[in-house]
């Protein structure tokens, strides 16, 4: 049962209306996540100007896919499970690589480096000790890296939150919460 209900397009102001259209005329829909988070213009804009800023950093778009995985994962939501399997599919990501990616699995190469450190780190609530954060830089992770992980982790937590909260309806192919054992 949904908790916090998607706000209706032909019930918004005339600037949500006009930033959700923006959504919709940038991706092809408007995710029932956006939908949720126009309730609070504030939320809503403060994800998509995060989203904006993390699109321009240095992590490829299969890396970025590769954190999200692994924060939705840990963050038990299933919405964001289904939507960034959907998302890593189309950023060149195949099957194992996001089902590693969601078990935050490996530290030998640069991909499981940042799935392990991005599991670490919502798992731990950033307390990760220095002898695991060396194991990461070990594996090619630079302190920019780390620190860019973070803000792609913070975005990542928001929307876990919201649709955790909100019980948010997924509008994507569901994927199985539950990893194989």
């Amino acid at each position: 049962m949904t908790y916090i209900a998607t706000l209706d397009l032909n019930n918004a102001d005339a600037a949500t209306a006009a930033t959700l259209n923006a959504v919709k005329a940038k991706i092809g829909m408007i995710p029932n996540l956006f939908a949720t988070l126009a309730k609070s213009p504030t939320a809503l804009n403060s994800l998509l100007g995060m989203n904006e800023t993390i699109a321009n950093g240095a992590l490829s778009a299969s890396e970025r896919e590769i954190i999200a995985l692994a924060t939705s994962q840990a963050n038990s939501c299933h919405y964001c499970v289904s939507a960034h399997t959907l998302l890593g599919k189309n950023a060149g990501l195949n099957a194992q690589q996001m089902l590693s990616a969601r078990a935050g699995n490996g530290s030998e190469t640069r991909a499981g480096a940042i799935a392990g450190f991005t599991k670490a780190l919502v798992e731990q609530r950033g307390h990760v000790d220095p002898a695991t954060l060396d194991q990461f830089k070990n594996a090619g992770l630079s302190e920019a890296d780390i620190l860019e992980i973070i803000v792609n982790v913070v975005a990542t937590t928001l929307t876990n939150y919201t649709n955790n909260v909100a019980r948010t309806d997924i509008d994507f192919p569901v994927v199985a919460l539950q990893l194989a054992a």
